[in-house]
């Protein structure tokens, strides 16, 4: 399929540089208080947490109260939905844990924090217009196109709640209507708005971007448009090598150099305004939590010496310190339990002790009264000082994992009892084996592991978790063949009785900016690659244009029959799906026509104006914004093609006026009718669901237009 990224002229100004259609001011005034009246009708109701306003509410007043998460979208949204809070006087005590929580009696400016993101879905409205003016669409159709855009549910019901798909969005909107202001005035380079439009593409993408990496989609379009641009220049003989450079410079100042500066700059804002540690700081690094006020990493003693009491935490997960507790397994040993527990607490401390000697077969405890390092190849043995059992393993099966080579590890003794052989861990610092000196262990710096003398295997643990009986804790094992990372420790905490007051002290050495912003990316990868479980109201992308799937938001906890539900205008996706498929089968028989040389159908008229450059640029956008979620295994939802729907309402409008172009101004004058008598014609059949309005049973049922929608109905 042939895909033309350029620009139809739409005539020229008096110095006779390329301009682009003139967009109406009053004309996108009028569109805009429609956008108000629909968008922000009854903001406040309803006035419960809904859907999603959990985590993005609860994110806000963690950047209030400036306490440490993780998430895996990037932080501008949230960012803005918490200054909104502020704002409005919102100090980040309420927690929004649960759908369903009550705004009204803590006083929770939640209006003033949905106001955002509505007013960006308002906005979204005149953007609309003016992109269709840029693409030279007639006046008639370009407010027809705004008016979809108004009137889709879909659209409605999100830029409605304190979410973040609403700002994705509108700067994705932006970053469209700048990126076509450019392609109309390409033929003027350098100028003012020249200049200013490309500015504004670069600033639109890098901020949508930032929102969530759905925003690289955005980039991607803008990107492959630039490639063919740049191409394109290169057979304009007029264009110097010397001019070439100078546009080519300044593409990748605006395009990549402004977006990258403003996701970096944004990151930079989030850290700064989470300086205390938080329910997120378990995801990261020691060395990035020991920056987070609050953390229970402090600077420690840096040699490790026998008689010393420790934190042992693990490298491999976010799971936290070896831990163990009174409980005993159910199976096995039925010993004492040793597991992996997020928080350094008094059940996470152990005494590092010698390995028993033997004395004519008989064994027995070394004294140690003097301060004496551990190293490299040292056998130790590992005393839980909350309750006095010591770590062992034996050949026991774990609780939960059945793999082979994997053995149980307990805490076992008894008061007076020294133990056995089954106790004896030996220290392997990594890397040790390569140096000729003997390596002593130290806090925070080394990275070792735990090898069970008898057995051979090595102390690992992994994600599984423990069931009830063991209160869903991080399950540890001692494995023959366990992953190296899952099997490597680091001493986080060293005190003892018998350190020299001499011994030098240690500490993380804390990241740096860039460290912070790679690792902070790698968790988010690592969480979002992550999000696979089962959701009652998941779709795939194959569902999407012919919306057969919605989402639950929010049903009313009295027993009422309101609710809100995620689903689109059923005009208006049909409309944008025939565009799709129009726009489709008229390049296919362009093509085709073409290559068998058809004259009756080569080269028609009506066919090259409904598949001209500006239709072939958006579908290009709504292509870009759909396919790449067909690669994605992770929990999908309808509001992931939100972004596509918008590119596809705008192709409607392109491919709407290829074809008035192309046949009458008959059909022209009748596309007109018909958008003097939309707002009239319009009457948003699903707004209950949209607004979360009460409705008799009858009417909900009669809502569901399709089989697969599948909202509860209620009687009132």
């Amino acid at each position: 399929m042939r895909i033309i990224i350029t620009q139809r002229s739409c005539g020229r100004d008096a110095s006779g540089r390329t301009c682009p259609g003139n967009a109406s001011m009053g004309v996108m005034v009028t569109l805009t208080l429609i956008g108000v009246l629909v968008r922000l009708f009854r903001l406040s109701n309803p006035s419960q947490v809904v859907f999603d306003e959990v985590h993005f509410g609860g994110f806000a007043s963690k950047y209030i109260s400036g306490k440490f998460f993780m998430d895996v979208h990037p932080p501008l949204g949230k960012l803005l939905i918490a200054a909104s809070g502020v704002m409005a006087g919102f100090d980040g005590s309420f927690d929004f844990k649960e759908i369903g929580m009550d705004y009204i009696a803590p006083r929770v400016p939640y209006v003033s924090m949905r106001l955002l993101p509505g007013i960006m879905g308002v906005l979204m409205v005149p953007m609309a217009y003016a992109t269709m003016r840029n693409l030279s669409v007639s006046h008639p159709i370009a407010v027809m196109t705004a008016l979809l855009v108004v009137f889709e549910n879909a659209l409605t019901c999100q830029s409605r709640l304190i979410l973040l798909d609403s700002i994705l969005l509108f700067f994705t909107a932006w970053a469209v209507q700048a990126w076509t202001d450019f392609q109309a005035c390409r033929e003027s380079p350098f100028s003012l708005r020249w200049w200013t439009s490309l500015f504004l593409t670069g600033l639109g993408i890098g901020l949508a971007a930032s929102v969530k990496w759905v925003g690289l989609f955005v980039i991607a379009w803008v990107g492959f448009s630039t490639v063919y641009y740049l191409w394109e220049l290169l057979a304009d003989l007029t264009v110097t090598p010397t001019q070439y450079a100078k546009r080519f410079s300044a593409l990748a100042l605006c395009l990549i150099a402004v977006p990258i500066a403003v996701y970096l700059l944004i990151f930079q804002l989030h850290f700064l305004a989470l300086p205390n540690t938080g329910s997120g700081a378990g995801f990261m690094s020691p060395e990035f939590q020991s920056t987070l006020r609050g953390t229970e990493i402090k600077e420690t003693y840096e040699e490790i010496g026998l008689g010393a009491t420790v934190l042992i935490r693990h490298e491999g997960t976010s799971g936290g310190y070896i831990h163990s507790h009174p409980a005993k397994y159910p199976t096995g040993s039925k010993q004492q339990q040793v597991t992996l527990y997020p928080y350094g607490d008094e059940n996470s401390w152990f005494k590092v002790e010698p390995a028993l000697e033997y004395d004519n077969g008989t064994a027995f405890a070394p004294d140690v009264k003097t301060f004496e390092r551990v190293k490299h190849g040292d056998s130790v043995r590992l005393l839980h000082v909350k309750t006095g059992m010591r770590m062992h393993s034996h050949d026991h099966r774990p609780p939960v994992t059945d793999t082979e080579g994997q053995q149980e590890v307990s805490a076992y003794g008894a008061v007076g009892f020294i133990g056995d052989s089954n106790d004896h861990w030996r220290v392997e610092v990594l890397g040790a084996e390569k140096m000729e000196q003997p390596v002593y262990l130290k806090a925070l710096t080394h990275k070792f592991r735990l090898i069970h003398v008898n057995t051979g295997c090595a102390l690992f643990s992994h994600k599984v978790k423990l069931p009830e009986w063991a209160y869903g804790q991080q399950e540890v094992t001692c494995a023959k063949n366990g992953k190296k990372s899952f099997t490597t420790w680091r001493i986080e905490s060293n005190t003892n009785d018998l350190q020299p007051p001499t011994s030098l002290k240690t500490r993380y050495q804390a990241p740096g900016f860039f460290a912070k912003f790679v690792e902070a990316h790698r968790m988010m990868w690592k969480i979002n690659s992550g999000l696979d479980a089962s959701h009652p109201f998941q779709s795939r992308p194959d569902s999407w244009p012919g919306m057969k799937r919605g989402i639950s938001f929010w049903t009313a906890k009295d027993g009422g029959s309101a609710q809100m539900h995620l689903v689109g205008n059923p005009v208006v996706w049909s409309l944008a799906g025939a565009a799709l498929v129009g726009f489709l089968v008229l390049q296919a028989v362009e093509v085709v026509s073409e290559k068998r040389q058809w004259r009756r159908f080569a080269g028609m008229y009506f066919i090259s104006e409904a598949t001209g450059p500006g239709t072939a640029l958006i579908f290009t956008g709504w292509l870009l914004h759909y396919l790449p979620f067909f690669l994605m295994t992770r929990q999908l939802f309808l509001h992931h093609y939100l972004p596509s729907l918008y590119f596809s309402i705008l192709l409607f409008g392109t491919f709407t006026e290829g074809l008035t172009t192309a046949f009458s101004t008959l059909l022209a004058s009748r596309w007109n009718a018909l958008v003097t008598t939309w707002p009239g014609q319009y009457r948003l059949p699903l707004c209950p669901l949209t607004y979360g309005l009460p409705m008799s049973k009858e009417r909900c049922e009669g809502l569901k237009w399709r089989t697969e929608w599948n909202w509860g109905c209620k009687d009132v």
